[in-house]
């Protein structure tokens, strides 16, 4: 007998509940949904744009420190090689001479062969380990004539200064390898470093890159806001010693300890003149791209023009960061004059020249030019020093 129960129409019981079949598609988008909101923690693991600027500037001061090592790397490599080719030179040398001097004993010893005279065997000198075991074998030096004794001193001399020269330059050849092995590392360092900064500036989106934008726009506003306030303080603190000086000329006191105790830091005209002659060299760079490792005349880097720059007015400063900053006489930094070096960060990482007012002339990083900007331009905190070249 046939059945009349009617089928149970599609869908699924949801609390007890017969629901259709539309209702278990809602079902499953409210289920989507519910997922993408548990999902919703893993956007927030992207950086924020506060997060991401940190990055970037922590990586391009890593790769500024790279960079310094580099240079000092790249500095060492180039005396060690100049020096190592300088004692192959002299070992060259060296060696000929001890060939001419041991042809000179092999002379003896040929006529010796040909008269069989009896002076001392001149041929077993040559065989023998060393010069000394010769003479610590046999006693017949005193039978030896002037002239062999002449050579055989020659010939000692000789290979005892080779020798010599030649331990000294296997030694500068693994110095040299060493500082070889520190540049390639360093160069490493700082092209990762740099790449790693690209990759994160390239995941911006334009919006992201804009508000960006105005955030180091603000950070200059307020960098320029402190040299101004820079440049106020040493004008009140110029003044007052012009005062004090033409009160001291009034008085025609000449006491030594009657200044100020910041006019010992007042450089004298000579410092100004070559001073000037740094800045205008400096100034005629501007526009000129960062490159690290860079020292003219085409490109820079922080150190490398702050070289170029005292070159010009004739101080040789070294190469590096990290030598420059003991190139001279440090000074408070309120007492800062044009053509003073300004250091940066704990690690001393960067560098640039004062030139007044708050400001200086310097190589920032890479993607940027030689400008001019505010010594406050990561905030009063990274300015390490203030040093006067000597």
């Amino acid at each position: 007998m046939a059945s009349h129960r009617k089928s149970r129409p599609t869908g699924s019981r949801v609390a007890g509940i017969r629901t259709p079949a539309f209702a278990t598609a809602a079902l499953t988008s409210v289920a989507l949904l519910s997922q993408s909101a548990n999902a919703a923690p893993e956007a927030d693991d992207k950086p924020s744009l506060e997060e991401v600027e940190k990055k970037v500037d922590d990586l391009y001061r890593q790769a500024g420190s790279a960079t310094e090592k580099y240079n000092g790397a790249k500095e060492k490599t180039a005396k060690q090689r100049k020096r190592v080719d300088t004692l192959l030179d002299d070992v060259a040398q060296r060696t000929e001479k001890l060939n001419e001097a041991r042809e000179e004993l092999g002379t003896f010893a040929a006529a010796q062969y040909r008269t069989g005279a009896s002076a001392p065997d001149t041929a077993t000198f040559l065989l023998a380990d060393t010069p000394q075991d010769y003479f610590d074998q046999t006693q017949l030096m005193d039978r030896m004539t002037g002239r062999q004794k002449v050579a055989v001193d020659d010939y000692i001399t000789q290979q005892s200064e080779t020798m010599e020269k030649r331990q000294e330059a296997a030694e500068s050849l693994e110095t040299l390898t060493e500082s070889q092995g520190d540049l390639k590392t360093a160069k490493a360092t700082v092209q990762r470093k740099l790449a790693d900064a690209r990759e994160l500036l390239s995941k911006l989106t334009a919006e992201e890159k804009a508000r960006l934008a105005a955030i180091e726009k603000e950070k200059q506003q307020e960098a320029a806001r402190k040299a101004a306030e820079l440049a106020r303080q040493q004008a009140e603190q110029q003044k007052e010693q012009e005062q004090e000086a033409a009160q001291q000329q009034g008085s025609g006191s000449s006491s030594a300890g009657s200044g100020s105790s910041s006019s010992s830091t007042v450089p004298d005209s000579s410092y100004a003149t070559k001073a000037d002659k740094a800045l205008a060299f400096a100034r005629a760079q501007i526009g000129k791209p960062y490159v690290w490792g860079a020292t003219g005349p085409g490109s820079y880097d922080c150190s490398g023009i702050t070289q170029a720059a005292w070159k010009a007015a004739g101080v040789t400063l070294p190469r590096t960061t990290y030598d420059q900053v003991n190139a001279g006489t440090t000074v408070p930094l309120a007492d800062a004059q044009p053509g003073d070096l300004v250091f940066f960060y704990d690690d001393v990482t960067h560098v640039g020249i004062y030139i007044g007012n708050g400001m200086m002339i310097h190589a920032p990083k890479p993607g940027t030019y030689v400008r001019e900007e505010s010594i406050y331009y990561d905030g009063e905190s990274s300015i390490h020093s203030v040093v006067r070249p000597a």
